[in-house]
């Protein structure tokens, strides 16, 4: 099982980015499917779960600013940023884990930096 990030980089504050996770090895039926960040000096923190089906959970931080998404067909988790501030500068890590076994895996993470 694999995960390939893409898509951080550096945006002025108020603009967006889409981050992707591509998942090989595997699909996502057996999974819950999530992103996290990990700001310098603080602990990684999740902010968005799916399961699928279009049913998701955010943290309040990212809540109305931040969507989590799938493209089954390819295997693919999405995390569209709006509205981005400085605060949310960190490395930024997809994350599957198995439904049903004690399996977990990360993607690579990838850095977003948040400045004017």
């Amino acid at each position: 099982v694999q995960l390939v990030e893409s898509g951080g980089g550096l945006v002025q504050p108020g603009g967006s980015l889409n981050l992707s996770c591509t998942l090989s090895g595997t699909y996502f039926g057996l999974y819950t499917l999530g992103w996290y960040r990990q700001a310098p000096e603080k602990q990684r923190e999740l902010l968005a779960t799916t399961t699928g089906g279009g049913r998701a959970i955010y943290a309040d931080a990212v809540k109305g600013r931040f969507t989590i998404s799938t493209e089954d067909a390819k295997n693919i988790l999405y995390l569209q940023m709006n509205s981005l501030k400085p605060e949310d500068t960190a490395v930024y890590y997809c994350n599957v884990k198995h439904n049903y076994l004690p399996d977990t895996y990360w993607g690579q993470g990838t850095q977003v930096t948040v400045a004017s």
